[in-house]
């Protein structure tokens, strides 16, 4: 059949679950419903094609209507391991009780490490954190070799306000398995990440007499002396067998390094290089560091308009707040700050509280989703290769969102989202000294302290109340301001650049 004679997908029939599956791996997602919709109302009976039915409704973000595909396909197919996961996660996801779920595709699939992580996160969100840490001990025991068993059991254990053996099981794992690489990698990520750096250093040390050198330990090696501030000229020795590496990770250590210095000429170099690539979202955040240093009035094209941030009063649109913050509180399962993110003094929910079906929350999505919508239409028209006006400015869907519950005292460092395109903090419950010499405040443009121990003041700050939304670029700097007494709650979420790029959710820089 010719190109042009071929159905059109409005009109497509599914006959089968092979023809269903090689539409979908071919890129349809929405389109394919209704013809998969139509194939099981007329009686085909394959418990595949309502898995894959559920599978493309939460891949969309529709979790309820999901579930109810998923709960049909494990009724038809109660021994299939890849259906009981898909239904596990997706309660999970939805925010609902997914243990017993879990448990149900862990026995039909004893060793499948997915299953295991999420058995994790189930257990987290059903408050048993501990339970979750004492399990993943017990399997990394016997699995070793498992990397993200190690890693979820580092974060948890921090979580969990463990500090000086949090990543103790990567220590007995490289013990017993030398040669397997990516366990030192992790494990040097994560120590990283609680930026201590002596025992950075103790880890290279043990890998190097236990494999050899590696360009993994010489350029984290660097890394190490570059973040406590070391010597320029020792430091620059270091990087210097980098120099030419095409890594972005690593090149933006080493502009870090000379805006350590004060050298942002060298800085300027290397960015240059970069801002045209596909890693590019990792250097934006320098560039403007870089530029505001050396008087380039170019960075006012990339922060400057004021039309890139927007503050929002959306109590009307919002849950009432009370209950909302009493929805939120229920989310905050974990004792302490995660290991690899920003807060300081407080909690931080698991997962992407967006997904959830609950009535509170989707109200919340939705009214963030219109705000960021009318956000989106006021931005200056689209400019090929800025990064906040490149893209197009529909649909908005979110790479990740998130509550942060705050402690007296608490407060953000001063950080970046390189996963998203449009970041944010919405005000719920906020501490009595608020608007007392800017506590509590947001801080626009301060770079990251007090490592980089950088005089470059914010450009803006945006002082907290309840139900105000702010919205910024992600890749611009921010952070708050310490707090004396109370609880300071927020949400915050990432939204995804729309027509692709990068996804991810929650994360720092």
């Amino acid at each position: 059949m010719s190109a042009t004679m071929q159905p059109s997908r409005a009109t497509r029939r599914i006959t089968s679950f092979d023809e269903a599956i090689a539409a979908y791996n071919s890129g349809e997602r929405e389109e394919l419903l209704e013809p998969l919709g139509s194939a099981l109302r007329s009686g085909v009976h394959d418990p595949r094609l309502w898995n894959l039915q559920g599978l493309i409704l939460r891949e969309l973000g529709r979790h309820e209507e999901a579930l109810k595909s998923l709960r049909r396909a494990a009724e038809m197919a109660p021994t299939s391991a890849r259906i009981a996961h898909a239904l596990a996660r997706t309660l999970y996801e939805a925010g609902l009780p997914s243990l017993e779920a879990y448990g149900q595709a862990l026995k039909l699939a004893r060793d499948d490490t997915e299953v295991l992580a999420g058995m994790t996160s189930a257990f987290v969100a059903a408050g048993e954190a501990d339970t979750a840490i004492a399990g993943l001990e017990k399997i990394l025991t016997r699995a070793p070799h498992w990397i993200e068993g190690h890693v979820l059991l580092t974060k948890l254990r921090w979580a969990q306000g463990e500090r000086e053996q949090f990543a103790r099981s990567f220590d007995a794992a490289t013990s017993a398995m030398p040669q397997l690489f990516h366990l030192w990698r992790e494990w040097i990520i994560a120590v990283q990440h609680a930026e201590q750096w002596d025992e950075v250093l103790r880890i290279i040390a043990k890998g190097r007499a236990a494999i050899g050198e590696q360009p993994l330990f010489a350029v984290n090696e660097a890394i190490v002396h570059a973040e406590r501030g070391d010597a320029f000229e020792q430091v620059d020795a270091m990087f210097a067998p980098f120099a030419d590496l095409q890594d972005g990770t690593i090149q933006v250590r080493r502009v870090r390094h000379y805006l350590r210095w004060g050298r942002p000429e060298q800085a300027d170099a290397i960015i240059g290089k970069w801002i045209e690539r596909p890693e590019a979202f990792m250097f934006w955040p320098y560039a403007s560091l870089t530029w505001r240093m050396m008087g380039d009035r170019h960075w006012e094209w990339l922060e400057g308009d004021e039309r890139f941030v927007g503050v929002y009063d959306i109590s009307d649109r919002l849950p009432p707040l009370d209950a909302l913050a009493e929805t939120l509180r229920r989310l905050h399962t974990l004792s302490g700050q995660p290991l690899e993110q920003s807060l300081r003094g407080g909690t931080q929910t698991d997962g992407d509280i967006f997904t959830h079906i609950d009535p509170v929350l989707v109200q919340l999505r939705e009214a963030i989703r219109e705000t960021v919508a009318e956000h989106a239409s006021k931005l200056p028209p689209r400019e090929e290769g800025h990064p906040l006006l490149g893209p197009p400015r529909e649909p908005i869907r979110f790479s990740g969102a998130w509550s942060v519950r705050l402690q007296s005292g608490g407060y953000h460092a001063n950080h970046v989202h390189p996963a998203g395109w449009i970041s944010s903090a919405l005000y719920i419950v906020l501490p009595p000294d608020l608007g007392q010499s800017e506590a509590g405040y947001l801080t626009l443009g301060e770079p990251k302290a007090p490592t980089f121990n950088l005089d470059i003041p914010p450009f803006r700050t945006i002082e907290p109340k309840p139900g105000r939304l702010a919205l910024f670029p992600s890749y611009m700097w921010h952070g708050t301001r310490p707090f004396g007494e109370g609880e300071r709650m927020t949400v915050a979420f990432d939204v995804a650049i729309p027509g692709g790029g990068r996804q991810g959710s929650g994360g720092d820089a």
